[in-house]
């Protein structure tokens, strides 16, 4: 009998990667006779590497050129940081799955002798490309040099280990998922950094018209994050934003309810808007557009059009 042959596309990084992987050895688990191969895909985000990413602009900078790839039939699904994925998918294309969350919180690392984001002394230098991080770091601690960094999680790690950097800031899901979790500093809380949409989660897309693959990503779809991560997404949708956007977002489920907290802020950190709702988990889109609402009408308007040039 021939075996079902099943392509997954991904980026090629090595986070991404074991991400793909990951889901391989799911489906394996759930059928041993699939031949699963991986179509690894260089993306536009993956080629600017000269330049931070809010200033090359648009949406879906990792995701674009896979999603192009699955709509010409080269590959079957996708598997993506939910952080990375826009809230406007292709036609033809949707979120069929989105994998049981690894830690939302954002990782400090810092170089020797230092053991926490409070220890940092005054102008030391910190590494990150994420306006998100920067417009909370600065708002609890105007007095730090913040310096563009991208690239990969290793490369990242390298740069304050050789004292490039006197710290970074990660997702903490990224460095543990790639063995790198001893090199944490400090797991910063959500209250202190609250996370950017989707991040910890992995999500699966695919065409909507593919019922094989469909009913065989139910089976890795765990719902409370899938819940969660929904009432983000539909926050980050009314407010227009991308991932390169000082927005964050954080949901969970607490005693039966969904609990979601937002916030926007200026680059500058001076201004942080932030509120909370609650509401039943059927709601959970619903909870998540009006959480925006409400922080727009608090201000962060103005934040968001002076950033996109309105």
């Amino acid at each position: 009998m021939t075996k079902r042959k099943i392509i997954i596309a991904t980026r090629g990084s090595k986070l991404a990667l074991w991400q793909a992987e990951w889901i391989k050895s799911l489906l394996l688990d759930i059928n041993p006779d699939f031949d699963i191969e991986l179509n690894k895909i260089k993306t536009t985000g993956d080629k600017i590497l000269d330049v931070p990413l809010a200033q090359v602009g648009g949406k879906g900078l990792f995701v674009k050129e896979i999603e192009e790839a699955m709509l010409r039939g080269e590959a079957d699904l996708a598997v993506h940081s939910m952080k990375d994925v826009p809230t406007d998918l292709p036609a033809g294309l949707h979120l069929s799955a989105i994998t049981k969350r690894e830690d939302p919180r954002d990782a400090f690392i810092a170089g020797k002798g230092i053991k926490s984001l409070n220890e940092l002394p005054g102008g030391a230098n910190i590494g990150t490309s994420s306006l998100r991080r920067i417009c909370q770091l600065l708002n609890l601690r105007p007095d730090l040099k913040i310096t563009q960094l991208r690239g990969n999680v290793d490369t990242r790690l390298r740069k304050v280990a050789e004292g490039e950097f006197d710290a970074i800031i990660l997702a903490a899901a990224g460095v543990k998922r790639l063995g790198f979790a001893d090199r944490i500093t400090e797991r910063l809380s959500v209250e202190i950094s609250l996370p950017a949409i989707g991040q910890g989660a992995v999500g699966i897309e695919c065409r909507v018209d593919d019922v094989f693959i469909n009913d065989l990503l139910k089976k890795l779809n765990h719902e409370e994050t899938a819940v969660c991560v929904r009432a983000e997404r539909a926050f980050l949708k009314k407010l227009e934003g991308g991932c390169q956007v000082p927005i964050a977002a954080y949901a969970k489920l607490v005693d039966g309810k969904i609990v979601i907290a937002g916030l926007v802020g200026s680059l500058d950190g001076r201004t942080l808007i932030k509120d909370k709702l609650e509401g039943a988990p059927d709601k959970a889109e619903y909870i998540g557009t009006t959480l925006a609402e409400n922080i727009l009408a608090k201000g962060a308007r103005k934040i968001l059009d002076e950033f996109y040039g309105n």
